[in-house]
């Protein structure tokens, strides 16, 4: 009796190649439906026409990214995290983490604010005025504001571990500082209404914040 050859067993492989061009087209995807929803609007935005513009199939834009709303969140979500190799909310926990000098920090939190304003602000208030007709866009607003939040309640907090919030100051006003500050509505007031520059921006938020929360000195 022969002996019986076991079943190989299938496994899963995806090449080197073949998930850089998925991650190609996902990019190409993306800027697409950012210049199309920036251009256009929301309402305005057909996934047809981003997919013409990516060079891809309306399936497979479907297939990436489930529906308009999905894909407005991949926008946000890569234009928060920017072109630079380690994407600036992470370089923020960084510099909290690893300088000492509670100015120095504040003034760098103050520079990733006025980096990450221009690419996020025009996104976030679009959404913001598309939600009034568009429902399905009502919690991505909520949920971009309340993960801002999270993020600046976790940098209040090492600021207090760190002992450096002036006195009277709770790691809760703090996160409201910190968040309100980093709203998209006040980049687009000041910069864009009032015609400040970035770096005006950044130097004001980050004493703005020195001022609040720091002991002075």
């Amino acid at each position: 009796m022969d002996a019986q050859i076991p079943p190989v067993k299938s496994r899963a492989y995806r090449s080197p190649v073949r998930k850089a061009q998925a991650a190609g087209t996902r990019q190409r995807i993306i800027a697409a439906a950012t210049r199309r929803f920036l251009a256009a609007g929301y309402a305005a935005t057909a996934m047809s026409a981003v997919a013409g513009d990516a060079g891809v199939s309306v399936p497979t834009v479907y297939k990436g990214f489930g529906n308009k709303a999905l894909l407005a969140q991949a926008v946000v979500d890569a234009a928060l995290a920017g072109d630079e190799s380690v994407p600036a909310p992470e370089r923020a926990t960084q510099m909290a983490r690893h300088e000492p000098d509670p100015r120095r920090r504040l003034r760098a939190f103050g520079d990733f604010v006025a980096e990450v304003a221009p690419r996020v602000a025009p996104l976030m208030l679009l959404i913001r005025s598309a939600a009034e007709t568009a429902p399905e866009l009502v919690g991505l607003w909520e949920q971009a504001n309340d993960d801002r939040l999270a993020s600046m309640t976790r940098h209040a907090r090492q600021l207090a571990a760190d002992g450096h919030l002036r006195a009277g100051v709770s790691v809760a006003e703090a996160a409201d500082v910190l968040w309100a500050y980093t709203a998209p509505e006040l980049y687009d007031l000041l910069v864009n209404r009032r015609r400040w520059s970035s770096l005006r921006f950044a130097d004001w938020v980050a004493e703005a914040y020195i001022a609040a929360l720091l002991e002075p000195g």
